[in-house]
């Protein structure tokens, strides 16, 4: 009876190794064999786009301050009112100033009558030195008293000059504070709209070292632009008069449209990020826009109708050493190492040269819109150079090169002693996948 059980015990053992054995043969077999996932090439619309955010704002906004300091008495305007040239829209209390004006005013009199006073000691003292000259000639009076009278002419003279200079500070000082009595008065200097207000009845403003904003008021809102800061790496796609369609939270299902003023030298760097201004003119006939508005902005920089499309990943797909022996290509490249994981395979993949270092590509340097992609001809590998065009991120326009609508382009290799794959693998979204 113990025999019997030892001898089912080496029979079960002797099953259980035969399967371990047929398993292990099996995915021997399988790993050994090469499967490819292809997408079709086909023909279709290709869109480059650059996208970017920004903000709404007037094409012309005026800030309104005031250049004297004083308490706000009265406010004519509020937010959104429209407003004309020359408007009074807002007025300080002018008492102080109109006192001031009322003490240049006098001030302005006494000087009048000063001159008035220094002109006629003027014409008395130069009336006294004629007589004193002619006592003189007949030596009634000492040259000392002659020289008196001269002096006192002459004093009353310089008297005079001095009169009118005090004269002419009193009518500036009155003319300065006439200024500042009309600074009292506040008024529009644009038509327009406005759309900001930062005091109050009652509020006391201070000018003495910067001109306090009043109001915001844009000249006209039916006309308005967009400051876009576009990255520095897509900034060389735009020019002006380019289209450019933007959306606004506001109004989620409606696409505006607007095209490209200007594009601005200056640049804005953010988190080491360097970004300059694309500026978007906008038709707000509708008077939807508002300003501040936050717009999600989409420049269309290309457009192909009838592109024959290849995707991205087959353009980003890497042979290993494997499957270019499959195709009947060396694994290795003079200078370039192995196929597998080398620079080499790597630049002749990407469209450049097997060998050298990268961005020289021979004499005549490296041409970036070569590209390779490899196909599945008869159930075989085949690398296919190819001179590509438009691409919207996700499809590349294939410009030159053997490759046809419907040839089976390769994306990922899985099998073999190592698997091949596009940098990000699989195809994008929509393509029908298919293994071989």
């Amino acid at each position: 009876m113990l025999k019997k059980k030892t001898l089912w015990i080496v029979v079960g053992v002797l099953v259980v190794l035969v399967a371990f054995a047929g398993y292990r043969y099996r995915q021997a077999k399988a790993k050994s064999a090469l499967h490819f996932e292809t997408v079709k090439v086909d023909r279709g619309r290709i869109v480059a786009k650059v996208t970017a955010s920004g903000t709404l704002s007037a094409i012309v906004t005026v800030q309104v301050g005031s250049q004297v300091s004083g308490t706000i008495q009265k406010l004519s305007v509020d937010y959104n009112s429209p407003v004309r040239k020359g408007q009074l829209i807002a007025k300080l209390d002018p008492r102080l100033f109109q006192a001031a004006y009322e003490q240049a005013q006098a001030n302005k009199v006494a000087a009048e009558g000063n001159l008035a006073k220094a002109e006629f000691q003027a014409v008395d003292a130069d009336r006294q030195y004629k007589r004193s000259q002619a006592l003189a000639a007949r030596k009634l009076i000492a040259q000392a008293d002659l020289d008196t009278a001269q002096a006192t002419a002459d004093a009353a003279r310089a008297q005079v000059d001095a009169s009118r200079g005090t004269l002419a500070q009193a009518k500036a000082g009155l003319s300065q504070a006439g200024v500042n009595l009309a600074y009292t008065s506040i008024y529009s200097p644009t038509d327009g709209v406005v759309i900001s207000r930062n005091v109050d009845v009652g509020q006391t403003v201070a000018a003495s070292l910067q001109a306090p904003t009043l109001f915001v008021i844009a000249e006209d809102l039916r006309k308005m632009q967009v400051d876009t800061w576009v990255a520095e790496a897509d900034i060389g796609q735009l020019k002006g008069g380019m289209p450019a369609t933007f959306t606004v939270d506001a109004y989620p299902g409606e696409r505006f449209r607007g095209s490209v003023r200007q594009v601005r030298n200056a640049p804005q760097t953010l988190q080491n990020v360097v970004t300059y201004d694309a500026v978007i003119d906008v038709d707000n006939s509708a008077m939807k826009l508002r300003p501040g508005m936050t717009a999600n902005v989409t420049f269309v920089t290309a457009e192909r109708d009838n592109a024959l499309r290849v995707p991205n990943a087959a353009l980003r797909f890497r042979p290993n050493g494997e499957l270019r022996a499959a195709a009947g290509l060396p694994e290795s490249t003079p200078g370039g190492g192995r196929g597998q994981g080398a620079g080499g395979a790597q630049r002749a993949a990407a469209g450049g040269p097997p060998g050298g270092r990268p961005g020289a590509g021979g004499p005549r340097g490296e041409q970036t819109d070569r590209r390779a992609v490899w196909i599945l001809s008869g159930g075989k590998p085949k690398p296919v150079t190819t001179k590509t065009g438009v691409s919207d991120g996700s499809m590349t326009e294939v410009v030159q090169g053997d490759l046809h609508e419907g040839d089976l382009v390769i994306i990922e290799a899985t099998g073999g002693s190592s698997s091949s794959t596009a940098a990000q693998g699989g195809p994008p979204g929509g393509f029908p996948r298919r293994l071989f």
